[in-house]
């Protein structure tokens, strides 16, 4: 008997931070993915074999991070395994690293193996609930974007609330894009927790950025849906301005954020928790990913070419 999920990796196009406070954000699903396998295991107890290709110290650095976020779907799912044991394998084409939802895709990917070995046909909504809770393990008190994304694929607007408002955004094919890591494990919650506190200390300040962000979301979701990556990616350099004010770019990230520009990127702004992490750089056509991919490299940093917009139908 053995079980088997995926779960995607995402990318944010706009708003990461600002999303904790009700501002929409724009996520998208990326062509990479984290798969989980479950099998029994002889002893009452669970093991993990975690043989995702990762950032240096990323899975050292955070071991009970998912240890913790493993026991929470466990409880949320019901599932006991003190009395039968189980093994849980992780792999994928995903490279875990901060800023582009290793977690949340090994939640989701956790989540559908656990439901897959145990036969309980469960939804993608009730996938997406699961493995909100395992990012709690991560995260303390996520978004709820990343596991989103990860779950349902594609491109998506998002904005947390009371009941979260979950759109698809339709675009006519998947665009190409280039992910520059910094190659520094990024703490999400001490970059939550410095912005609200800076927040706190300086309101006015924050208000006029927040309601720009918000601005800048609806911009970009009619620019989306009408194919105006000129556009997109204008409003993905100011966005990332925006990031910088609120103090959580890193000079790394700004480092790569500007040879990606110098070398044609539409547009590049980090992307996730920030302070370390990834930048995203918005190349449409393979000519045009190519050309930052080297210019990336070249510095000495590792890239990822992926797709926006992935759907589960369109995996690499």
């Amino acid at each position: 008997m053995k079980g088997q999920g995926i779960g995607f990796g995402k990318a944010i196009l706009f708003n990461e931070h600002f999303v904790v406070y009700g501002i929409p954000s724009i996520v998208t699903a990326i062509g990479k993915y984290t798969v989980a396998k479950i099998e029994p295991y002889d002893q009452p107890t669970l093991i993990l074999e975690d043989n995702r290709n990762a950032t240096p110290n990323y899975k050292e650095e955070k071991i009970d991070q998912q240890y913790d976020s493993i026991n929470r779907i466990l409880k949320k799912m019901g599932i006991d395994t003190s009395k039968n044991g189980i093994k849980i394998t992780l792999n994928g084409n995903l490279y875990a690293a901060s800023g582009i939802g290793a977690s949340a895709a090994s939640c989701v990917a956790i989540g559908r193996a656990l439901s897959d070995y145990y036969n309980l046909n469960l939804s993608d909504d009730e996938i997406n609930d699961i493995s909100y809770e395992g990012e709690k393990g991560y995260h303390g008190t996520p978004s709820g974007v990343d596991n989103t994304a990860s779950t349902y694929g594609g491109l998506i607007w998002f904005q947390k609330g009371e009941n979260n408002i979950i759109e698809k955004i339709p675009i006519s094919n998947p665009i190409e894009i280039v992910i520059g890591n910094t190659g520094k494990v990024a703490n999400t919650s001490a970059a939550v927790a410095g912005v609200r506190e800076r927040k706190e200390k300086n309101p006015e300040k924050y208000k006029e950025i927040f309601d720009r962000t918000e601005n800048i979301a609806y911009l970009a979701k009619r620019a989306l849906r009408e194919g105006d990556y000129k556009e997109v990616g204008k409003l993905m350099n100011e966005n990332h301005k925006l990031l910088q004010q609120i103090e959580v770019s890193s000079r790394e990230l700004d480092f790569l954020v500007n040879v990606a520009r110098e070398h044609g990127a539409l547009g590049s702004k980090l992307t996730g928790g920030g302070l370390g992490g990834n930048m995203i750089a918005l190349t449409p056509g393979k000519e045009l990913q190519e050309k930052v991919t080297n210019a990336i490299e070249k510095e000495g940093f590792q890239t990822m070419k992926t797709v926006i917009g992935a759907s589960r139908g369109g995996i690499e």
